[in-house]
């Protein structure tokens, strides 16, 4: 999936992710895609209720060696 900026949260602990997310996407236009890498198990709940309470829409996630990663679109 093509993303417009990535971010390399790997290795942090919450609430980092979700920091260093809004940073990001504050960054971003409405409508580009934020590209997410974390480590941390709970991001995957934690952003996916930080994109909808944010707006913004959670396009797809996967998991791959445990690396977790978030497309989220700015809304």
């Amino acid at each position: 999936m093509n993303s417009d900026k990535v971010l390399d949260a790997k290795g942090l602990a919450c609430p980092m992710p979700i920091v260093r997310t809004k940073k990001a996407m504050m960054e971003l236009e409405s409508g580009q895609v934020l590209e997410i890498h974390a480590t941390d198990k709970g991001a995957k709940n934690d952003l996916a209720a930080w994109a909808k309470s944010g707006g913004h829409e959670l396009l797809s996630d996967t998991e791959e060696d445990g690396v977790f990663r978030f497309w989220i679109k700015k809304g």
